[in-house]
């Protein structure tokens, strides 16, 4: 389980920091047949997480009626629940519906945008696809691929609005695609372009984050980082379940968080 820390704020006196345990998953894929399907798992998180974070592709086609089946599967959750959705969710076209659907249940969904939860900033957009380093698709040529390479900037520009509203010193970055290589390695290389985009990594490096957790990979790498500092968490659900087959399938990370006192 990893554990990132809090520094003192400059001015205040903090006590000794407190450890919020943030658990992230992400290609949940329910459908209209899901029923009973994720209770069982989601109800063993109960006392191992004090947040729970979904990475996208919460449902299958796109549906509002898997939608309704996944918040039924989520009552087994007691803690804060922060989405965003996946490009399944956008499938039939009616994300829109999706997101009424788990905003009513009490699931906050982050469209580039940010919340505070248990003292922790939380930025959250679906990310699009594009390539990383040299393979990154530029905006030249057809006005299909300017469009297409218009998307994933529009993107990474949402992530970066979302952190800079962030005023807390910890902050976690949530996404549906990767925004580093590292993670889609396992993945057949062909495909590496659609599965992410290294422009969605340029703001991760600007505003400090304790991590970065997104899905969409099923047959990636669980690990990698930006640079030195930031760790990104692949938290596919299909990969999780290879690699933990005993466990809930769930990435929890401890985050430490300084309790200030004026």
């Amino acid at each position: 389980m990893a554990s990132v820390s809090a520094s003192t704020t400059s001015g205040n006196v903090a006590s000794a920091p407190r450890v919020v345990r943030v658990g992230a998953v992400g290609d949940l894929h329910c459908t209209k047949n899901s029923e009973g399907q994720f209770k069982t798992m989601l109800g063993q998180l109960g006392p191992n997480v004090d947040i729970l974070l979904l990475a996208g592709d919460l449902t299958d086609y796109g549906l509002p009626e898997e939608a309704q089946v996944l918040v039924r599967e989520l009552t087994a959750v007691n803690v804060p629940i922060v989405a965003v959705l996946g490009n399944h969710d956008y499938e039939s076209g009616q994300h829109e519906e999706i997101t009424k659907v788990l905003v009513g249940a009490g699931v906050k969904v982050l469209d580039g945008d940010a919340c505070e939860v248990l003292g922790i900033g939380i930025a959250g957009t679906k990310g699009f696809a594009g390539g990383f380093g040299r393979g990154t698709l530029g905006p030249w040529g057809e006005t299909i691929v300017k469009q297409f390479v218009h998307e994933a900037v529009n993107e990474a520009l949402k992530l970066e609005s979302a952190l800079s509203r962030l005023r807390m010193e910890q902050r976690i970055a949530l996404l549906h695609y990767s925004p580093t290589e590292a993670t889609v390695e396992g993945e057949p290389r062909e495909i590496f372009p659609f599965l992410g985009c290294g422009r969605l990594a340029e703001p991760l490096t600007r505003y400090p984050v304790a991590a970065v957790f997104h899905g969409h990979a099923h047959r990636g790498s669980a690990e990698g980082r930006i640079g030195e500092k930031v760790p990104v968490y692949n938290v596919a659900l299909p990969l999780l379940r290879g690699l933990w087959p005993d466990q809930p399938p769930v990435r929890v990370i401890e985050v430490k968080v300084a309790e200030i006192r004026a």
